[in-house]
Formats: C-alpha cells, sequence, structure tokens
C-alpha cells in the first residue's frame, strides 16, 4: 500500500540516497537544500511510503514567477497562505519501486495541495525525454528554458490549475 505524508527531518537519509539514484550529480539536491526544503516548505515536500518505505519524493517552493529560475535549486523562502505558481523542484521514485505509478500519485497528491491553496499553476523543468510523461499529465510544453541548471537542456513545463 502506498500512503502520501509531508516529508521529515529523519527521512533525510532515505531522500539524498532516492536522490543520488535518479538524479547526476550535478542535478542532485544536496543535503542542505533538502534540508531547507524540509523546513521551509514543508507544506509543499511528499514523500511516498510503500510498506513504511520511502519510495518517491516530490518538492519545490511557491514563486511569484511562471517559471523556475535556478536560483531556486539554492535559495528559496517559505510558500506564501495562498496563490503563486507551484513549482517542482524534484520528482524522483527510487528504482526499486518504479513502474507503479508512484511518480503519478506524487504529482496527483501536489497538485490537489497546490488547488487547495489556490495556486495558479504548476510549473517545472524537465528533459526532453520527459516531454511527453509531464504532458500526459495535462503539462503544457512551454519551450526550452532559460536554465542552465548542470549543464543540460531543460524545457518549461506547466499546468494551468482551475480554481474550485
Amino acid at each position: 500500500m502506498i500512503t502520501i505524508r509531508n516529508a521529515k527531518a529523519e527521512d533525510l537519509p532515505a531522500l539524498i540516497a532516492i536522490e543520488q539514484l535518479c538524479f547526476s550529480p550535478e542535478e542532485a539536491a544536496t543535503q542542505e537544500a533538502f534540508e531547507k526544503r524540509i523546513r521551509l516548505i514543508p507544506d509543499s515536500f511528499f514523500v511516498a511510503e510503500a510498506d513504511g518505505v520511502i519510495a518517491g519524493l516530490i518538492n519545490g517552493p511557491v514563486i511569484e514567477s511562471t517559471f523556475i529560475t535556478d536560483d531556486l535549486f539554492q535559495t528559496i523562502k517559505e510558500n506564501p497562505a495562498s496563490g503563486g505558481h507551484q513549482t517542482i523542484l524534484g520528482l524522483a521514485v527510487s528504482p526499486a519501486f518504479q513502474n507503479r505509478g508512484i511518480a503519478s500519485m506524487l504529482l496527483a497528491h501536489l497538485e490537489a495541495s497546490a488547488r487547495e491553496y489556490c495556486r495558479e499553476t504548476i510549473t517545472l523543468t524537465c528533459k526532453e525525454n520527459l516531454i511527453g510523461y509531464y504532458e500526459s499529465h495535462g503539462y503544457l510544453n512551454n519551450g526550452v528554458s532559460s536554465s542552465d541548471h548542470a549543464g543540460a537542456i531543460w524545457y518549461n513545463m506547466s499546468k494551468p490549475l482551475q480554481v474550485r
């Protein structure tokens, strides 16, 4: 059974391990970055657990601009009470738990939370090979990002949220 909950400080070793398995050393969030995110944006940092084992994570701050900027990987602040654009700085599922729909569950959970806080969009950057995945979840490809994070080419993806 998969459960999704807010990340906690004691999750840090498992989160770092998953991040390092799923991203290159240049792309992966650092321990310091995760510590800041858990402390400052616990309302938009979620983990998926499979029978008590952390299987995946999703996180990102809420920002005022429409698209992610590289400075967010180092500097974030607390999320506003409502409004803004929910980012996804990281979505990762441990290889041992992939192909079970966990990433989709994490995306859906973050989206539900973003709607609850009246966020305007969800925004992320991804590599070209993941554009189709995000499009299948309702994201729009807004073209090549100005990001040069880890020296890669990134694409801006966004999903408008209809406030209920």
